[in-house]
């Protein structure tokens, strides 16, 4: 069996570390992730405790576990001083793991990978001079995803995809003309996904509306990444010209 605590000593020099989960069978690396102290070892029992959880990470460590092995852990950075420090280390092994084609269960790129994450140099160097956005097509649509994409450090949070493709108040007569679904995050569109379907469901008002509690019908959208004819038309271009102060809309049809 493997080593599934450190003692006392190794915890104080561990501080915060990056670490691995390995599948011993073709020994790829499916997850990575950052934390202190017993982190490391408490998936394990977190598969477990969740077996009715969809969760590919915890299918993926039953899995294992079914086959009479454990997995392998592998701390690939300790003694670092800052959490901060820990996230970015993390989220920069995220992006360039499945850049290269690995796939892994982590369920959204790493902290602050949206902003600061793996890019191509001429997508750096338009996201430092990013040109004003002046015009969408009519058969397009821009949702902000500020407070869905997670941004705060310790957060859970989606993928751009997921954050963008529901649940959304949008006129239902409107949506056969909506093709393409433009991301937009503090002013900046980040991705353009092509519909390939939208679907009704139900979501709640917030907090402050007068029927909260209450559900109403709202669509969401199945789609891909659009091609690079249109996605050209409008990645890492702002709008931050646009907004005005104060405005609440999440969906806007022009600009």
């Amino acid at each position: 069996m493997s080593t599934n605590q450190f003692d006392p000593k190794t915890i104080l020099a561990l501080n915060y570390y990056v670490y691995m989960l390995i599948d011993p069978r073709d020994n790829a690396a499916f997850y990575i992730g950052k934390g202190k102290d017993n982190r490391v070892f408490e998936h394990l029992k977190c598969a477990l405790d969740a077996q009715d959880e969809i969760n590919a990470k915890y299918d993926k460590i039953l899995e294992i576990q079914k086959n009479g092995l454990d997995v392998k852990h592998v701390i690939i950075r300790h003694g670092i001083k800052d959490e901060v420090d820990a996230y970015q280390i993390e989220a920069s092994i995220i992006d360039t793991l499945i850049h290269c084609g690995i796939a892994l269960s982590n369920i959204v790129g790493g902290h602050n990978s949206l902003q600061k994450g793996l890019m191509t140099t001429d997508e750096i160097i338009r996201l430092y001079n990013a040109e004003k956005l002046l015009k969408i097509n009519n058969d397009c649509v821009i949702i902000n995803i500020n407070i869905k994409y997670p941004k705060g450090k310790g957060r859970i949070g989606l993928s751009i995809y997921d954050a963008t493709k529901e649940t959304w108040t949008i006129n239902k007569n409107k949506l056969p003309n909506i093709k393409y679904v433009l991301s937009e995050y503090k002013g900046l569109i980040v991705e353009v996904f092509e519909v390939e379907d939208w679907y009704e469901k139900d979501r709640g008002y917030t907090p402050k509306a007068k029927k909260y509690g209450q559900t109403k019908t709202g669509y969401g959208f199945n789609g891909k990444v659009a091609n690079s004819d249109v996605r050209d038309l409008y990645i890492n271009k702002s709008i931050q010209h646009t907004k005005k102060k104060g405005a609440a809309s999440v969906i806007r049809f022009q600009i």
